[in-house]
C-alpha cells in the first residue's frame, strides 16, 4: 500500500538543499516532484495542486532549527498537510439510536457485504453491541447466502427474506424485528451495480427514507483510484452519506482514493479494510496514514493490534514457563497463532519504521507459517513439550510427515532454541540489567 508514492516522495525530499532557511528556489523543484508523485498515485490534478500550494505556503520563509535540515522540515510540513488532506482527526461512527440504524451503500464488488460483516464483528467485540445484519441485496446471486455465512462465522444474527425483492419492505421489517429482539445496531446491506444507474439510486434513496438511518456509509474499492472518488461524489449527491469506508487497502493500490476522497466529497474516511478476515478492519487515523505514506511506519496501530490479542493470564503462564526453562513448541505454536490473528504479515511489518521500505520487493506469503505449523504438528505430544529428545531419526520422521526436509526441521529447531534463549534472558531482570550495562562496551 502506497509503496510507489512513498518511494517517489522520498526521492523528492532528497532534492531540497539549504543552510538555515527554506526558500522559494529550494522548495520549487521538490514540490514539483511531490505533485508528480501524487498525480502518479491517481490523485486528481486539482487536489494535488492545492496540496502542494498549501505546503509551499506553510514552508516558505520558515527558519530551520540547527538540528533539522530543510528537507526534514519540509517532510514535517508535508506530513501535517497530508493528515489535514485526509481529514485531520479520526471520525467516530454514530451509535446513538435505539436501535442504531446503519445503511451501507456502494457499487457491486466494492466489498460492501464483507465490510458489513466486519463492522458487525467490530461492534460486537469492540463496542459490546448486539448487531443485526440485514440482507437487502435482492439482485446479486448468492448475496443473501454470503451474508448468512459471514453472520454464522462471527456469531451475529442475519435477517433475510429469500425470494422477496422488495428491499424497502425487508429493511422496515428488519428494524421492527431488531426492536422486538433487543438488537442495539441494525446494519443494512443494500444492492450494488457494476455502474451507477437511476434504478439503484432510487431504490437506496427509498430505503433511506423508509428507515431513517442514523449513519449512512459509502463503501469504496480503493484499487479503483480516481473512479472511486467520482463514484463517491455521485452517491453523496443522492444520499448525503456520513462517512467513507476504503476497502482492499492491502492490495496493490496507488492510494489516490485515500488522499482525494475527503477533499472532493467533504466526508470523513471512518474505516479501512486490510484483508478478507473478519478482524481485518481498522479505524482510520489520518495522522497514522500520513506516517505510513512518508515511510515512518505505524507503530501505534501495530501495538493496538498486539494488545487486542494479548492475554494477561497467558502471558503470566508463559513467563513462569520461561523462568523454569519449560517453554515448548506448543507455546511457540500459540504465539504464532496470535501473530496470525493480528492481520496480513507484510502489512504488519510495514508498520515498523524502516522495515516497510526494506521489504518493498520481498514477497511475504500470508501462509508463510504453514510450513512451521506442519513441522510442529508432525511432532508427538512428548516431542513438542521436550524438544531436547529430538534426535536424528525423530527429525527424519518429522520431515517426512510434514512434507519438508531434514534441513527445514533442523533450521526450525535452531530458531526455536535461539528464541527460547532470548525470551528467557529478557524475562530475567538481572541478565537484562547486565546486558544494558554492557551496551557501551558493545558499541566500542
Amino acid at each position: 500500500m502506497f509503496e510507489n508514492l512513498s518511494d517517489k516522495l522520498e526521492r523528492a525530499f532528497k532534492v531540497i538543499k539549504g543552510d538555515g532557511k527554506i526558500t522559494e528556489i529550494n522548495v520549487a523543484e521538490t514540490l514539483k516532484d511531490v505533485r508528480k508523485a501524487l498525480l502518479d498515485a491517481d490523485v486528481s490534478y486539482q487536489v494535488a495542486k492545492k496540496f502542494t500550494d498549501d505546503v509551499k505556503t506553510q514552508a516558505l520563509g520558515q527558519n530551520v532549527l540547527t538540528a533539522v535540515s530543510p528537507g526534514q522540515l519540509l517532510v514535517k510540513i508535508t506530513h501535517d498537510e497530508l493528515a489535514k488532506l485526509m481529514g485531520g482527526e479520526k471520525a467516530d461512527i454514530k451509535l446513538g439510536g435505539n436501535p442504531t440504524i446503519i445503511l451501507m451503500s456502494g457499487l457491486q464488488g466494492s466489498g460492501k457485504t464483507t465490510f458489513s460483516g466486519k463492522l458487525a464483528n467490530w461492534l460486537k467485540t469492540k463496542r459490546s453491541k448486539n448487531p443485526l445484519l440485514v440482507a437487502c441485496d435482492v439482485y446479486r446471486p448468492a448475496a443473501v447466502d454470503q451474508l448468512k455465512v459471514l453472520g454464522e462465522q462471527i456469531g451475529v444474527e442475519v435477517f433475510a427474506e429469500p425470494g422477496v425483492t422488495d428491499a424497502v419492505g425487508i429493511a422496515k421489517r428488519a428494524v421492527a424485528h431488531a426492536k422486538q429482539n433487543g438488537n442495539s445496531v441494525v446494519i443494512v446491506d443494500t444492492a450494488g451495480r457494476l455502474a451507477i444507474d437511476e434504478m439503484m439510486m432510487n431504490e437506496i434513496a427509498a430505503v433511506k427514507k423508509a428507515i431513517n438511518p442514523d449513519e449512512i456509509l459509502f463503501v469504496v474499492d480503493s484499487m479503483t483510484g480516481q473512479d472511486a472518488v467520482n463514484t463517491a461524489k455521485a452517491f453523496n449527491d443522492k444520499l448525503d452519506f456520513d462517512g467513507v469506508i476504503l476497502t482492499k487497502l492491502d492490495g496493490d493500490t496507488r492510494g489516490g482514493a485515500a488522499l482525494s476522497i475527503r477533499s472532493v466529497v467533504n466526508k470523513p474516511i471512518k474505516f479501512i479494510g486490510t484483508g478478507e478476515k473478519m478482524e481485518a478492519l481498522d479505524v482510520f487515523y489520518p495522522e497514522r496514514m500520513a506516517d505510513r505514506i512518508l515511510g515512518m511506519g505505524d507503530v501505534v496501530t501495530l501495538v493496538e493490534r498486539a494488545q487486542e490479542q494479548f492475554d494477561a493470564v497467558e502471558a503470566k503462564r508463559l513467563q513462569d514457563r520461561l523462568a523454569k526453562n519449560k517453554f515448548s513448541f506448543n507455546d511457540f505454536l500459540g504465539q504464532l497463532h496470535q501473530i496470525k490473528k493480528m492481520g496480513n504479515i507484510k502489512d504488519l511489518m510495514g508498520m515498523i519504521p524502516g522495515v516497510g521500505k526494506a521489504l518493498k520487493d520481498v514477497d511475504i506469503d500470508d501462509n508463510a507459517f504453514k510450513g512451521i505449523e506442519a513441522i510442529i504438528y508432525s511432532m508427538t505430544p512428548e516431542e513438542r513439550e521436550r524438544p531436547e529428545i529430538l534426535t536424528g531419526p525423530r527429525r527424519a520422521r518429522i520431515a517426512k510427515g510434514s512434507g519438508t526436509t531434514i534441513q527445514d526441521v533442523n533450521r526450525l529447531i535452531k530458531q526455536f532454541e535461539d528464541t527460547r534463549k532470548m525470551m528467557r534472558m529478557m524475562s530475567n531482570k538481572d541478565q537484562m540489567a547486565k546486558m544494558m550495562r554492557n551496551m557501551p562496551n558493545m558499541r566500542r
